[in-house]
């Protein structure tokens, strides 16, 4: 098997500490540096410390260009900065998992790494502008029907995610105290999300209206996303089900349950689970991820995977914590 060398830039952030517990132990990846200006000269298990005894590594402040792909774990807008800033050698993949690039209008070279939309385009990519957590959840929800042209004409989500998706500094809203046996309803009817659900939306239908009312909350919990999904549709549920188990069929990480789904058995994993309920013309479409891995960095591992043509489920077939 070959030998991928990968540098992780941003790497004492949440996404950057999940993409070293997936790479370290990636039979086909060496971590040649990871980057960090904060913690630069620190061992990394000084900042993740789960990793004592797993590496030696040290965060450094300098670019190793002898690379063959290159994560960027930052901020949103820090990626564009960080690119304008430091000229990287054109040979070197980019994986990045801000907003920065996720956009038509902001691309460039850039291609959208949802596998489940765009795994043939990934594949021969360069660059990679990794999903959003609230994106891909819902996303996943909602492929199969705009695949065949029967996406309503409105549809109505609430979903709520965990601390994390919120990012490692410190805020009043990720805040234990604050978090602790409480929900609260944030940026209704305008996440930023919606831009790029709308755009692969209309990918498979095209003139779609984008007519989605988007409710995202904060959940007392650290990691995960759970979504609920409604829309109007002709179609009986077991016709649903079995266009959704067609869509998904060759993809390896989103699976169709008959049975109601539930958080825990997605969190630590890279898997998104979706259940499907008809009452009348309603119907409720469940999807549940974990921010961090599927949401996050579990895809931009999927996505180096396609992208150096390995088996894309090679490093991420990850357990669920049962209790």
């Amino acid at each position: 098997m070959q030998t991928i060398k990968a540098g992780i830039v941003g790497g004492a952030g949440y996404t950057g500490g999940e993409l070293l517990r997936l790479l370290l132990p990636h039979p086909a990846v060496k971590i040649a540096f990871v980057h960090s200006n904060s913690s630069a000269g620190k061992p990394v298990y000084e900042v993740h410390t789960d990793l004592f005894g797993d590496t030696d590594l040290q965060f450094s402040a300098t670019l190793d260009q002898d690379i063959d792909v290159l994560f960027l774990c930052m901020g949103h807008g820090d990626s564009k900065v960080f690119l304008a800033e430091h000229e990287i050698n054109s040979e070197i993949k980019i994986i990045d998992l801000s907003q920065d690039f996720r956009l038509k209008e902001t691309a460039g070279k850039f291609v959208y790494g949802l596998p489940e939309l765009n795994r043939e385009q990934i594949k021969k990519a360069h660059y990679i502008a990794n999903p959003g957590c609230f994106a891909t959840a819902l996303q996943l929800a909602l492929l199969p029907m705009a695949s065949i042209g029967q996406l309503a004409d409105a549809i109505y989500i609430n979903a709520l995610t965990g601390s994390t998706g919120a990012g490692q500094s410190l805020s009043t809203t990720s805040h234990f105290s604050w978090r602790a046996n409480n929900i609260s309803v944030y940026k209704a009817f305008t996440h930023q999300h919606l831009n790029e659900i709308g755009e692969s939306l209309t990918q498979l239908q095209p003139g779609y209206a984008k007519n989605i009312k988007f409710i995202p909350e904060r959940g007392d919990f650290s990691r995960g996303i759970f979504a609920s999904v409604m829309f109007e549709s002709t179609l009986t549920e077991e016709e649903l089900y079995a266009l959704y188990t067609n869509y998904y069929a060759s993809h390896p990480f989103t699976h169709i349950s008959k049975k109601g789904i539930d958080l825990k058995q997605v969190v630590n994993t890279n898997k998104c689970l979706v259940s499907i309920v008809k009452d009348g013309n309603d119907v409720l479409v469940t999807s549940a991820i974990d921010n961090l891995l599927k949401g996050a960095s579990g895809q931009a591992v999927q996505n180096m995977n396609l992208l150096f043509g390995l088996d894309e489920k090679i490093g991420l077939q990850l357990k669920a914590s049962a209790f």
